[in-house]
């Protein structure tokens, strides 16, 4: 079986003259590729540097094909719609070979591409759709393609989105990101009852340093904790603000580390140190990070929205944050730092367990069964 998968990931050529995209993406593709014959992907290459959180492609199954990057801030919105007749016109070359066909949405090419496959590949695509399904204040973008995936595909096309949502057509079915290998599941079995008596309180948020994810909200919840002995904040990723951060930061009288962009086995071992992940975000999907963080015992404190409170129960095997405020965070912090050690080890148990459902293992036995099969 031959798969085209078209998205927006961002891919960039190394110093080796090596082709590199964002790594969960790759390596999901990377998985993906071992149940097929051959997989293109056909996404936007860059000319900028490739952050640390780039990985190659592994399987020689595997071929990248470029598209014209667009979209952005403003009127560079508009270049969406210039290079979207070459960038057809690629698509349309190498789509005609192939089986199947996935679909990354939503993002801003989505405006043409969906009905682009609606009208000419009705039959063989699957719509991955990796947003937040039910956010009322979603851009106008998301809220296009949301309508014509809801309205205008055909019964026959699987659209796939995070959590189970009511009243929706059959062909929109619930479906987990995966994040997690078999080695991350060892090592995650291994740390489950390492962490038990240690000096430290370690917390750790990963994603993008902006407001949007709620860093603000996070450090104004740092400064007006009573208690600051012995905790420990890391900040995982980058952004534009992020040095506006770090200077908020240096006033806190506590230990906050910014990490930057770091390769995936850094960002395990930091989880493996950390006993909370704590993610305030306006708006999700279903984060990977959340699924990661379970797996390597991190306890998480994250936003009620979207799916996120169908996996995660309110101080069952977490704690959700609503309203979004610095001082419900705070709440949530001190309830989290009272657990005792036998309640961690039980949270930290169930959570193990339910991370499976992020695994590749189980999205790849998911797509052979309930997507390829007609």
């Amino acid at each position: 079986m031959k798969i085209a998968i078209i998205s927006h990931t961002e891919h960039y050529i190394d110093s080796s003259g090596r082709i590199k995209g964002w790594g969960p993406t790759i390596k999901e593709i990377n998985k993906l590729a071992s149940v097929t014959d051959s997989l293109v992907h056909i996404a936007p290459l860059h000319k900028t540097t490739a952050p640390k959180s780039a990985l190659s492609y592994n399987s020689s199954k595997i071929t990248f094909k470029a598209l014209i990057p667009s979209g952005g801030k403003g009127f560079k919105k508009l270049s969406i719609l210039f290079t979207a007749p070459l960038n057809l016109y690629r698509m349309f070359k190498i789509l005609k070979d192939v089986d199947y066909i996935q679909f990354r949405a939503p993002t801003g090419m989505g405006i043409y591409v969906l009905p682009f496959l609606r009208f000419f590949y009705n039959t063989k695509y699957w719509v991955k759709y990796a947003g937040n399904w039910k956010d009322k204040s979603m851009p106008l973008g998301n809220k296009l393609q949301k309508k014509w995936l809801q309205n205008f595909t055909s019964k026959d096309t699987k659209i796939t989105v995070n959590g189970l949502w009511l009243n929706e057509r059959n062909n929109i079915i619930p479906f987990e990101n995966p994040c997690l290998d078999k080695n991350d599941r060892k090592i995650g079995e291994k740390i489950q009852h390492e962490k038990i008596n240690k000096k430290a309180i370690e917390f750790c948020f990963v994603g993008s340093l902006n407001k949007h994810k709620g860093v603000d909200k996070i450090l104004e919840a740092i400064i007006d904790l009573n208690v600051k002995n012995n905790l420990i904040f890391h900040f995982i990723g980058d952004g534009a603000m992020k040095s506006s951060f770090e200077e908020n930061a240096k006033k806190i009288d506590l230990t906050i580390i910014f990490h930057g962009f770091i390769a995936k086995d850094a960002i395990s071992d930091i989880y493996s140190k950390c006993d909370f992940i704590i993610l305030p975000s306006k708006s999700e999907g279903f984060p990977k990070v959340i699924g990661e963080a379970m797996n390597f015992g991190c306890i998480p404190i994250v936003s009620d929205v979207s799916c996120i409170s169908q996996y995660i129960k309110n101080e069952i095997n977490g704690f959700l944050i609503n309203p979004i405020t610095s001082k419900e965070i705070i709440k949530k912090i001190y309830l989290a730092m009272r657990l005792n050690n036998n309640e961690k080890e039980k949270i930290k148990k169930y959570n193990f367990e339910l991370a499976k459902k992020f695994t590749y293992e189980h999205y790849i036995n998911r797509i052979t069964k309930e997507i390829f099969l007609k």
